[in-house]
């Protein structure tokens, strides 16, 4: 394992590179969910303050709970930070029958008669819909990214062994 500043600079350029593609709309959403949190931390903090006044830590159920809570929302803040600052606002991709980050795919697998549709894009664009949403960054996403209409491509499975699939269709997600 490299350490020292080498290894830093290494891990700054990857997440430089991580450009997430949201509407002005998700991107709204998820800056107005970060508002929140970071207008709801004093609560949490005044939450584990009343409950570390009730007395001995160790068996103080009420604080651990608002301890976790205050971890975990921290968590999601310094996600949302992350992902706003290196996203892409803008409207949705060509219709032109690429897969691309944005896009709804119908693809059909190898040896398979059904298709499947889902989202090419990372979990908080797709948001609340019922769409199924697959990352770039997944093995199938990554396998599709550039694919063309009635293009067939393939990517490794989870056991080892290859899948081909089809893209029957490539749209813009309407939201």
């Amino acid at each position: 394992m490299t350490t020292g500043p080498e290894y830093d600079e290494e891990l700054v350029t990857v997440s430089d590179t991580q450009v997430t593609w949201l509407t002005q709309e998700a991107y709204n959403r998820l800056k107005n969910e970060l508002d929140e949190l970071i207008e709801n931390r004093p609560v949490i903090a005044q939450k584990i303050n009343t409950s570390r006044e009730e007395g001995d830590l160790k068996e103080n159920g009420g604080y651990h709970a608002a301890r976790e809570e205050q971890g975990q929302q921290e968590a999601r803040i310094r996600h949302l930070q992350e992902l706003l600052r290196g996203a892409k606002v803008g409207e949705a991709p060509a219709n032109d029958g690429i897969a691309e980050p944005g896009m709804v795919l119908t693809v059909r697998y190898d040896g398979d008669d059904d298709e499947e549709v889902f989202l090419l894009a990372t979990r908080e664009e797709g948001g609340e819909g019922e769409l199924e949403v697959y990352s770039p960054e997944s093995p199938l996403g990554r396998a599709l990214l550039g694919a063309k209409e009635g293009e067939t491509r393939e990517y490794e499975l989870p056991n080892g062994k290859t899948q081909k699939v089809t893209l029957t269709r490539a749209v813009p997600y309407g939201g």
